[in-house]
């Protein structure tokens, strides 16, 4: 991998020309160096010897600022596009998207609420296809949340009276489909009533059994995934998680609802610049692992941080020079070694989605145009039978899917600088 290597070297040297008189010594400010930009740093980073490295973008067409990026310029990938649900006419929302493959069929389920996000009586609903591109009526996974229902007296408003489901990922564990979603009071993020559930598929009843709390005062931000230890990981976020910060939950393997909790980031009250949101962790080639996280302070670029020990500990979040929208981002590990990372990546605004591209997944030195022209974000990404399925919203009010065949990624390359 090459990095970019722009030290700013100054010599100089003092001396006197013959027949020169001597001169007596003059106090000579101090020489002022421009900071060095964004993407200049002394070394790669490393999750045990180089863990505050702010490297996450290189290559010779990054400029010094990636903040300046022409997003609309960047090569795109060829794609198939297929919307799942839409709900503009309703002025409804759609939102909080997750695929899974399973029993020879594709799943996906969303947030689906009224007015705008979050409001009480919000549901999640699920949908299914064979190949990804057709898929089913949607139909309900929760049902209404308690005294939420269209006709209740806080049906469609943020109050601490009603409740809404947030949907939160499809956890395939010991051959069963999972639905996790979080049930909370809609007033704001998160109510104090906040709890992670399970709808698990019961297949021959064709409908979901709610098995209760997988995890108390937490909502996840992706499914659980597997570390390298055997165990299941996913990131909590408790109710007072801008003061307490981001957590890693570790077990899921005696039960469902058996998990450990250990800090990844201080909240607001700790010295951290970082407001930490959303966060995304994935194993790196050599065991250990590595977060990002969405800035809700504003810096508009991505933070990230390590664990050498399978998630027990994490290094202080540092800020990196990958930009972003402060929105949700989602990436994983292909079959073939390489990572993807599809973020909104524009610093001004969630147009468009991006998909970046890494060969270790700390570095990534090439980024894709995906979808673009319009308000696009949260997505959730998934591999099968050489495919990329990238399910997101669309301004909120849509499930869509773009599917890109995994050996386009090969045939683009990124511009030279100007």
């Amino acid at each position: 991998m090459k990095f970019p290597t722009g030290f700013l070297l100054v010599a100089v040297a003092l001396g006197l020309s013959s027949g020169q008189a001597a001169q007596p010594p003059v106090a000579r400010k101090p020489l002022l160096v421009a900071p060095t930009p964004p993407n200049l740093n002394i070394a790669p980073p490393d999750p045990a010897k180089n863990p505050g490295s702010r490297i996450m973008l290189a290559g010779d067409w990054v400029p010094a600022d990636p903040h300046t990026i022409d997003f609309a310029k960047l090569p795109r990938l060829p794609l198939e596009h297929v919307v799942v649900s839409d709900v503009r006419a309703q002025n409804g929302v759609n939102q909080h998207n997750y695929l899974a493959y399973f029993e020879g069929r594709f799943w996906a389920m969303w947030s689906d609420g009224p007015g705008v996000e979050d409001m009480v009586g919000q549901v999640v609903k699920y949908s299914t296809s064979p190949d990804g591109i057709h898929w089913a009526v949607s139909k309900s996974i929760t049902g209404y949340p308690p005294r939420s229902e269209p006709g209740s007296p806080h049906y469609n408003t943020h109050s601490t009276e009603g409740f809404r489901y947030i949907s939160r990922g499809l956890w395939i564990r010991e051959g069963q489909l999972i639905a996790l979603v979080s049930l909370d009071e809609a007033a704001g993020a998160f109510g104090p009533s906040l709890e992670l559930r399970g709808f698990r598929w019961n297949g021959k009843k064709d409908s979901w059994d709610d098995i209760g709390v997988i995890c108390p005062n937490a909502i996840n931000n992706f499914p659980p995934q597997k570390l390298p230890s055997g165990e299941w990981a996913m990131t909590r976020r408790k109710n007072d998680y801008n003061q307490s910060g981001v957590q890693f939950l570790i077990g899921g393997v005696d039960a469902v609802d058996h998990w450990s909790s250990v800090p990844m980031s201080r909240g607001a009250g700790g010295d951290l610049a970082l407001r930490a949101e959303e966060p995304v962790w994935w194993p790196l080639p050599d065991g250990n692992l590595m977060a990002l996280f969405r800035d809700n302070n504003l810096s508009r670029y991505l933070y990230r941080a390590f664990s050498t020990d399978s998630g027990h500990t994490w290094s202080v979040p540092v800020k990196t020079d990958f930009p972003d929208a402060r929105s949700k981002a989602h990436g994983l590990r292909l079959q073939d070694g390489r990572f993807v990372l599809v973020s909104n990546s524009n610093p001004k605004k969630r147009d468009p989605l991006t998909l970046a591209l890494s060969a270790d997944g700390i570095v990534f030195d090439k980024l894709f145009y995906l979808v673009g022209g319009r308000p696009v974000d949260y997505p959730h990404v998934m591999e099968h039978n050489g495919m990329l399925l990238i399910a997101h919203s669309g301004g909120k009010r849509s499930v869509e899917i773009e599917r890109v065949r995994i050996a386009d990624l090969d045939r683009w390359q990124m511009p030279t600088a100007p």
